[in-house]
């Protein structure tokens, strides 16, 4: 039987957010599909002032769609927990405990830094190379939410964050990436519009929450110039 165990345990605990998140979704899509009818209504009583509510129109329309997805998807994947959890019921107790990774410490890849992808001459990107590391300090592909922040420390409080991401579990397994002499997560960001200038250190800080333990991991590293 080939299930990953991990990601069935951790994601257990993501069932009733999925629910609450679903009726979330559904009341926005009632309350659009309300507004929709009114501007159209309005729009058909006054010609004169049509334009402005045609955009409207068309503004909430293309928010309908964006949230009739998101709900959708929302569904399918509280379907697949779901099922997982049930997968996971039924597994033998010794299974469940014993082939499970127990995460020690979250590494930042040496090759995390600026990349120019384009080669034009400016770094737009950030590259973050992540290694969870279990009890035997072997590389696991554990499932979790990752925090990246990108520090300027030479500036005042106020100006020293220069960015922040997160990403989630559902699009943190999607970013497992091995080459030929390790694997890790490789995320990426833009940072065009927030690094003006290369020549200082800036620092990388990742906070990773492992969702088989609940527990948070941190670690950060130094981009020299």
């Amino acid at each position: 039987m080939n299930i990953e165990l991990s990601d069935v345990k951790c994601q257990m605990s993501d069932v009733r957010p999925q629910m609450s998140e679903i009726c979330r979704l559904f009341s926005v899509l009632c309350l659009l599909s309300s507004v929709f009818c009114l501007c159209v209504a309005a729009g058909c009583e006054n010609n004169s002032k049509k334009t402005p509510l045609v955009e409207q129109i068309e503004k909430l329309t293309e928010q309908k769609k964006q949230l009739e997805k998101q709900f959708e998807q929302s569904l399918a994947e509280n379907k697949q927990l779901t099922k997982q959890m049930h997968t996971l019921a039924g597994l033998p107790e010794n299974v469940k405990g014993e082939n499970l990774y127990r995460l020690q410490r979250i590494d930042v890849g040496k090759y995390t830094g600026f990349f120019d992808k384009d080669d034009d001459g400016t770094k737009e990107k950030l590259i973050v190379y992540i290694q969870p590391r279990d009890e035997e300090d072997d590389i696991v592909k554990a499932s979790g939410t990752v925090d990246v922040q990108l520090w300027d420390l030479n500036r005042d409080d106020g100006e020293a964050l220069l960015g922040q991401w997160s990403v989630k579990p559902s699009e943190l397994k999607k970013l497992w990436f091995a080459t030929m002499v390790t694997i890790n997560y490789r995320l990426t960001f833009d940072i065009a519009d927030k690094v003006q200038s290369f020549d200082e250190p800036l620092t990388v800080k990742v906070a990773f929450t492992d969702y088989l333990s609940g527990k948070l991991f941190k670690e950060q590293k130094v981009i020299k110039p």
